[in-house]
């Protein structure tokens, strides 16, 4: 059973019918046209021989020529009927009939000495017919009756219907042709696309369609490669971040269960025990911030993180993370400046802004080394302020550096208990400063140092 549902189906219906209705007004006009360019053709050749037996009549008008005319048109495919001025019939090339002798009959008036045209309704009359007048001595003398019949009109007519039903039939046939050809093609990449998409839907991202062009087609299939790869890439993060965050949650809860085991026992001393708390409390609280980072990466994802975004004087809100950060960097024997010129204006959130300089600079203590520096420098650049964060710290690996905002990426991943690092602080920042319309980039060289650059839009 034919299924009416398929595209190829469809457009070959849709074509083909359009294609019909063309044809038909195309054929119908040119059938048109030739046929009265035949008939104006026929009549146009009927009163020119008509003016010719004109002409040999005005040059020697006798009995001899009368006669001569006569048997030359007895013997053509017309006939010709000589009258005189009152329409009485002088000569003809043969016996009248009734139809011929109604067109004699018919009054006429003025006629134009290249004559014109008396009957020409060719589908209806037994003949075409034309009047041509004569003078001799300058003087009317009669008229030239021009007659042919319309039988053979017809039967020519008829001959170039059956050609146009035949060229009909050929176009036709080429047509349906043609357009099985073209839905094939043009369905083909489509059935592939579509194929395509289901292996998607079943989780298979191995999709290979080919190189299509630059059409809508190709755009469509470039689209589907796209969208395999990123489900692909997806696929492989979620199932990373499942990894890693099973691994992350699995290796402080060991810790907890573990000593708080060993904490439970009577005949442990009181001072071991108030070590293995203290131990329990830190995995504890490194626990509830990486949950807490968690639900705001996931807040962000959601667009449900909310930015109270207010105009800020940036210079005074950075020393105000100076203030609070100095006894930190004070007490790892790290330096912390900032240089910040005064009116640089931005419209940001404070508290989430706050959190943003809060996890570069915990970064920057976690990797540097003491007796090393740490700056923060604003500058204007086109409208945007760039504000740039850098240390001296152990720096990041080039091969790192793409990787460095993904979830649960570590780069020194055995020094992450040390560090307490749960691999989630710059995923953060990178997503809290996207959500302030801005940008952050980074570079880096292993044992120089480290810089990232955030840029955001300056207020006038």
């Amino acid at each position: 059973m034919i299924n009416l549902n398929k595209i190829s189906l469809k457009f070959g219906i849709w074509f083909l019918g359009a294609m019909l209705i063309l044809e038909i007004f195309l054929f119908f006009f040119l059938h048109t046209s030739i046929v009265d360019s035949r008939i104006e053709e026929e009549l146009a050749a009927l009163q020119a021989r008509g003016n010719s037996h004109r002409d040999v009549l005005e040059n020697s008008y006798n009995q001899e020529t009368l006669h001569h005319i006569a048997v030359m048109e007895a013997n053509a495919d017309t006939e010709v009927i000589i009258t005189g001025l009152n329409q009485n019939i002088i000569i003809s090339s043969s016996k009248l009939d009734n139809e011929e002798q109604k067109i004699i009959a018919k009054e006429i008036g003025k006629i134009p000495r290249d004559g014109e045209t008396l009957e020409n309704r060719w589908k209806s009359e037994k003949y075409i017919s034309t009047v041509t007048p004569f003078k001799i001595n300058q003087n009317q003398k009669g008229y030239v009756y021009m007659f042919r019949s319309t039988d053979q009109i017809q039967s020519l007519i008829s001959r170039l219907n059956h050609h146009f039903i035949a060229g009909a039939i050929m176009i036709l046939s080429l047509m349906i042709i043609t357009i099985l050809f073209l839905s094939k093609a043009l369905t083909r990449p489509l059935i592939r696309m579509k194929r395509a998409t289901e292996k998607l839907s079943t989780g298979d991202f191995t999709v290979n369609l080919p190189d299509m062009g630059d059409d809508e087609l190709g755009e469509l299939s470039k689209s589907i490669k796209i969208l395999a790869e990123d489900l692909k890439h997806l696929k492989g993060e979620r199932s990373e971040f499942l990894a890693s965050i099973s691994h992350e949650l699995r290796t402080p809860l060991t810790y907890i269960k573990g000593y708080a085991d060993v904490s439970r026992r009577k005949d442990i001393d009181e001072s071991i025990r108030d070590q293995y708390l203290s131990i329990i409390f830190e995995e504890t609280k490194k626990l509830s911030d990486m949950i807490k980072d968690l639900f705001d990466l996931a807040k962000l994802d959601k667009n449900t993180f909310v930015i109270n975004r207010v105009e800020v004087e940036l210079c005074s809100f950075l020393h105000s993370i100076y203030e609070k950060m100095l006894p930190a960097f004070t007490e790892n024997g790290m330096e912390l400046i900032v240089e910040c010129k005064k009116n640089v204006n931005v419209f940001i959130d404070p508290m989430r802004f706050e959190q943003v300089m809060f996890n570069l600079l915990d970064n920057t203590i976690k990797y540097s080394n003491p007796n090393t520096k740490t700056s923060i420098s604003v500058k204007s650049e086109k409208e945007m302020v760039v504000l740039i964060i850098k240390d001296e710290g152990h720096g990041i690996p080039k091969t790192d550096l793409p990787y460095i905002f993904d979830r649960f990426y570590r780069v020194d991943k055995s020094r992450s208990r040390d560090t307490g690092g749960s691999g989630l602080g710059l995923s953060i920042v990178k997503e809290l400063i996207e959500a302030h319309d801005g940008t952050i980039e980074i570079k880096s060289e292993q044992g120089k140092g480290t810089a990232f650059f955030i840029s955001l839009k300056e207020l006038p």
